[in-house]
């Protein structure tokens, strides 16, 4: 299958663009600017953030999952659901995924039903709105601040992935000062954290 075909598949069920910072009506909503401002997966990419549309029906049995597993070290894996019936304290839960964040590990989340947003923030600290919905994989890379809300169906069944061990620990922005925040702006930002406001 050629790349372009691979691409708008992934397009299919990972779609990003820039927020309106406008919440008043609620995290849940698309928030378009206007005019909307789509963000390409390849700019994704340039993030660090990395994405794949998978076979959501099979994926116990999916050789494209087991050898991404494989290839990145992917030794644990759990499923949740974020929904108002199967998550305790849903929406404080949900407000709490919803503040800003990184992490020391990579966060790699695959949808096998409904959809969510994951925020990030671009090069300019402007953040970008990632919509992914069934079959879409994502991976962020350690060190970059992020945010997650579940969209307006309030429904996401995820696959969570680790190498090791599960890690959870949200850090709250800011905490630059970590290895981990410094690693990724090293890698992808290539400015010196001590000239930054």
């Amino acid at each position: 299958m050629g790349e372009a075909v691979k691409d708008y598949q992934r397009e299919e069920v990972i779609q990003a663009w820039y927020l309106d910072d406008n919440y008043e009506d609620g995290q849940k909503l698309p928030h378009h600017k206007n005019p909307k401002e789509f963000v390409s997966l390849d700019k994704l990419a340039e993030l660090g953030v990395l994405s794949w549309r998978l076979d959501a029906d099979n994926y116990e049995t999916d050789e494209e999952l087991k050898y991404i597993r494989e290839s990145r070290g992917y030794s644990y894996m759990d499923i949740c659901e974020v929904c108002p019936e199967k998550l305790p304290n849903y929406e404080a839960k949900v407000k709490m995924f919803f503040e800003e964040h990184l992490h020391i590990d990579e966060e790699i989340r695959y949808c096998l039903a409904g959809s969510g947003y994951f925020d990030v923030r671009d090069l300019n600290d402007v953040w970008i709105r990632v919509w992914v919905k069934r079959g879409g994989m994502i991976v962020f890379p350690a060190g970059i601040y992020h945010r997650f809300t579940v969209d307006s169906n309030n429904y996401m069944k995820a696959m969570r992935l680790f190498v090791g061990g599960p890690v959870w620990t949200p850090y709250n922005r800011p905490h630059d000062h970590l290895p981990a925040r410094k690693a990724y702006m090293d890698t992808f930002v290539k400015v010196d954290m001590g000239t930054v406001p």
